[in-house]
């Protein structure tokens, strides 16, 4: 069959061939559009530090989707089968070493952590890449919400001017597909956690949205982020002239693509079909 029929318990989705298609086609007209952008294509190692994390608040500000990565110590975990008398469902973290590694919930850290201490050569800088994200949520709901699921970006990193425009073309080119792709598509201010809410990048944030959500059919498929000056500082990026940089951001999860146009076109091969023809 084209499409999948497995399972997707506990957040552990699969993809069929059709929707494998489907997503590889998306995903190709995304990186046509990092190409027109002249964004550099990046791919950044599957884990990050966890003191990287802690640098940016990541622990304070999303403590419920954080997911760590640990190693079992080998004496403790053959103990712990030995005794236990039947197979294990979890490794309980006795038997684990101290998690020094974690997961992304976003493909765009990886790019300001690899730029970290380094002056940037122009004013506009962008990056491209795709990740493997997970998020800990409270449910998952088939290919809408994953465990583990694939995001692809579009990241600026320069002054402040550009990293609006980044993000003001970066809705048009969204919001063109939809029409023509005839997705039912609204936009809406996201409430981000990321900044503390009594600080004073979130008032900043009355004046100018940190972040937008596109929405069909109630899904957000995709976002554009703008941090200003947050990871320039944090990660000590800086432009030509010493200033701190901007950053913002272009998102898209593709596997709730792959829902919604599998549910526009009804199947995943049709979706392909009418994605192919837009482009």
């Amino acid at each position: 069959m084209g499409t999948a029929t497995g399972r997707t318990d506990s957040g552990l989705g699969v993809l069929g061939a059709d929707e494998l298609r489907l997503i590889r086609a998306f995903d190709a007209l995304v990186l046509s559009w990092a190409e027109r952008l002249e964004a550099d294509e990046r791919r950044y190692p599957v884990l990050l530090r966890a003191e990287d994390l802690e640098g940016i608040d990541y622990y304070e500000n999303f403590p419920h989707l954080g997911l760590a990565v640990s190693t079992a110590d080998p004496e403790r975990l053959t103990a712990l089968r030995a005794s236990a008398g039947q197979p294990l469902t979890a490794l309980p973290a006795e038997v684990l070493n101290e998690a020094r590694l974690g997961l992304p919930s976003a493909a765009c850290y990886s790019v300001y952590f690899d730029l970290r201490g380094q002056t940037l050569p122009s004013e506009a800088n962008r990056f491209t890449t795709v990740a493997t994200c997970y998020r800990n949520e409270t449910r998952y709901e088939g290919l809408r919400r994953l465990l583990g699921f694939s995001m692809r970006e579009i990241v600026f990193v320069g002054g402040g001017d550009g990293a609006k425009e980044h993000l003001s073309g970066a809705k048009e080119l969204v919001l063109g597909l939809a029409g023509k792709l005839g997705l039912d598509m609204k936009t809406e201010v996201a409430t981000d956690p990321f900044f503390d809410s009594n600080g004073s990048r979130a008032k900043m944030q009355l004046l100018f949205p940190v972040k937008e959500e596109f929405i069909v059919d109630g899904l957000a498929i995709g976002s554009v982020n703008y941090h200003r000056n947050f990871f320039g500082e944090r990660c000590e990026i800086s432009l030509p002239d010493g200033q701190a940089a901007h950053t913002s951001c272009l998102a898209f999860g593709l596997e709730r693509w792959v829902h919604i146009l599998t549910a526009r076109f009804g199947s995943a091969r049709s979706a392909t079909e009418a994605l192919l023809e837009v482009q």
